[in-house]
């Protein structure tokens, strides 16, 4: 009888792509809401040294505009030549507490709020947008090409900053993503129409921004599994767009995730709705639409222990490249367990705002689970500094 190998130890150093990361934990991508009209500010730079030190292999910046239009508000960096002096100091204080380090970038589509922007966003195709307060009209060709360059900037400028990776945002109904999805592109040019002709937009990027950035960085996507929409993007057309991206073969792995931060808010984050905290956090004409249409846009959840997981081992079992399973990962057995099924990492973000230093823990005191109760009142704090406010009050 053949007996299958041992399955990696979470705290083997592993290779993604180019690189090595010293175990198999990284660090989600979440918005930290200190980037006031997207300076570079010590408490970004200490947010990911804090979680480089905390002990997470790589920790995510979130979220690394394209350019000014790609924005979801004014309150979003934009990785121009303009910000590598000061995204390098971030990226050296992440390497001295022995991290790597990526850059999330992406163009917000539908997503931006443009009066905060003061500058037109784009769609796939025309319609109706409630962050951009109006119709978002659906780019032409040339627009798209100036986007492929922008992508193709923002790749070679995290690279000067220092990133160690690109992680280029494929999900949650952002540009590229909405091109994927049945739901919102109706195009009938090469953009539109076909599975094939959804994704080749986004398979263009991709190819440039490999590339632009090289061979000395890793490159990899944050993937949606499906939009969580009806309608929407769904796993019988997200496997074989997977499967088109491994087939070209320039990504280092992909990261699965699901939603729609247009239509479906809560479905990448499950558990409580903290709505009257988001209504709060808003000028009052905001919190007033909130209380009216939020339900619909944050519809509630149960949270269940690795959530995306099930759809994941769909994509383990059609994909041979690199896999990183994300999705209310809070205790360790999860991490041991993904592992064992062949994902080659798993990332985290709720329950390392709640606890920075958890992967030590996990680590040196055997700790079984952070302590993340899933209450999301971490959410409407984007427009204020990302945290947890459990946390915070026990300081």
């Amino acid at each position: 009888m053949t007996v299958p190998p041992p399955h990696p130890g979470i705290w083997e150093p592993a290779r993604l792509g180019p690189l090595t990361l010293r175990n198999r934990i990284v660090k989600a991508a979440t918005f930290e809401g200190v980037m006031p009209r997207g300076r570079v500010t010590d408490q970004l730079v200490d947010f990911h040294a804090e979680v480089a030190r905390g002990g997470a292999a790589l920790t995510t910046v979130a979220y690394c505009a394209v350019s000014p239009g790609g924005r979801v508000h004014a309150n979003t960096l934009v990785l121009d030549r303009a910000h590598v002096p000061d995204l390098r100091r971030l990226t050296d204080a992440v390497h001295a507490e022995g991290g790597l380090v990526a850059a999330q970038i992406g163009h917000a589509g539908l997503v931006a709020n443009t009066l905060s922007n003061r500058t037109k966003t784009l769609a796939p195709s025309t319609r109706l947008s409630p962050p951009a307060m109006g119709l978002v009209k659906g780019a032409t060709r040339e627009e798209l090409d100036q986007v492929t360059r922008d992508f193709e900037d923002a790749a070679r400028n995290a690279v000067d900053a220092g990133f160690d990776a690109i992680e280029v945002h494929l999900g949650h109904n952002y540009l590229l993503s909405s091109f994927m999805s049945p739901n919102l592109n109706k195009r009938t040019d090469e953009y539109g129409g076909s599975l094939e002709r959804r994704a080749a937009f986004p398979r263009r990027v991709i190819e440039r921004v490999r590339h632009a950035a090289g061979d000395s960085v890793a490159v990899t996507a944050k993937f949606n599994m499906t939009d969580g929409v009806p309608k929407g993007l769904w796993l019988d057309d997200s496997l074989r767009i997977a499967q088109l991206l491994e087939a070209d073969g320039h990504l280092d792995a992909l990261q699965l995730t699901g939603g729609s931060s247009l239509l479906n808010g809560m479905y990448f984050f499950r558990g409580e709705v903290p709505m009257a905290e988001f209504v709060a956090s808003q000028p009052k004409l905001v919190g007033w639409g909130l209380k009216v249409y939020g339900p619909r846009i944050f519809p509630t959840y149960p949270f269940e222990e690795a959530f995306f997981l099930p759809m994941a081992r769909q994509f383990r079992e059609a994909l041979s490249m690199p896999l990183i399973l994300l999705g209310g990962v809070n205790r360790l057995d999860t991490i041991e367990n993904a592992l064992g099924e062949g994902f080659e990492f798993v990332a985290m973000a709720r329950a390392l705002l709640r606890d920075p230093d958890l992967v030590n823990k996990f680590r040196d005191r055997h700790v079984p689970e952070g302590l993340c109760i899933h209450c999301n009142k971490c959410m409407p704090t984007i427009y204020t500094g990302t945290r947890c406010v459990i946390r915070e009050t026990l300081r």
